[in-house]
C-alpha cells in the first residue's frame, strides 16, 4: 500500500518567517507587528499558483492554526472550495473537539505516522511553524512547495530550527512571480551523511 505524502505549503521571507502571511491580526505572538507581508507581492501568477495548491486535500495542522482557520473559513469556504468538506487533523494535548466538521483530533507523533501509513488523500501542511519543526525532526516530509518572498523581517516563527533531520531535496517544479515571488516545489530525496546524499 501506497503510504501518504505529508507535503508542507509555507509563505517564507528570504530570512525564513512565516509568521502571519495572511493579516495583521492573524498571529501576533511574541509581538509580531508585520502580519499581512505577502498581500503587497500578490499577482496573477501568484493567484493561479495558490488556486492550484488549495484543490482539496486532508489537512494536518497545529492548533494555533487551526484555530485560526476555524474562526474564519467555515464562513468563507467561497474562498476554498471544499475546506469545510476535507478532513481536519489537528495535532493537539489541550484540544478533544470543535463545532468545525470532519475535524479529527490527534495527540502524538505515533498518531501522526499511522495516519501518513493509512489509505486516503495525500496531506497538505498549511502554516502550524511547530508542528512542521516536529514533521522535520522525525523525517515524516515528503515535499516542500514553498513561496519564498523577496522580503526579510528579522523577527518571528520561522519554517526551519536547528532541529530538522539531516534530509536532501530535489526541485521537481519552480517560477518566478512577475514581483519576485520565487515559487519552488521540492521532493524528499535521501538523506545526508558525512558530506554526501543517500538515499
Amino acid at each position: 500500500m501506497d503510504i501518504r505524502k505529508i507535503i508542507v505549503l509555507s509563505m517564507i521571507t528570504l530570512d525564513g518567517v512565516m509568521q502571519a502571511p495572511g493579516g495583521p491580526e492573524e498571529d501576533r505572538s511574541g509581538g509580531f507587528k508585520y502580519g499581512g507581508w505577502v498581500a503587497p507581492l500578490g499577482d496573477e501568477v501568484y493567484g493561479k499558483v495558490v488556486e492550484q495548491q488549495i484543490k482539496p486535500a486532508d489537512l494536518l495542522l497545529g492548533r494555533k492554526t487551526f484555530e485560526i482557520f476555524a474562526s474564519f473559513w467555515p464562513e468563507h469556504a467561497d474562498f476554498w472550495p471544499g475546506i469545510n468538506d476535507v478532513t481536519k487533523y489537528v495535532i493537539s494535548k489541550t484540544m478533544k473537539k470543535s463545532d468545525w466538521k470532519n475535524s479529527v483530533f490527534l495527540k502524538t507523533m505515533a498518531d501522526i505516522k499511522k495516519l501518513k501509513n493509512s489509505k486516503g488523500s495525500d496531506i497538505k501542511v498549511w502554516g502550524s511553524s511547530e508542528l512542521v519543526h516536529l514533521l522535520l525532526k522525525n523525517d515524516l516530509v515528503d515535499e516542500l512547495w514553498l513561496k519564498i518572498h523577496p522580503l526579510t523581517l528579522g523577527k518571528g516563527k520561522k519554517l526551519f530550527d536547528s532541529s530538522a533531520f539531516p534530509a536532501a531535496f530535489t526541485l521537481i517544479e519552480s517560477i518566478v512571480t512577475p514581483r519576485g515571488v520565487i515559487i519552488a516545489n521540492y521532493k524528499r530525496a535521501g538523506k545526508v551523511k558525512t558530506g554526501t546524499i543517500g538515499a
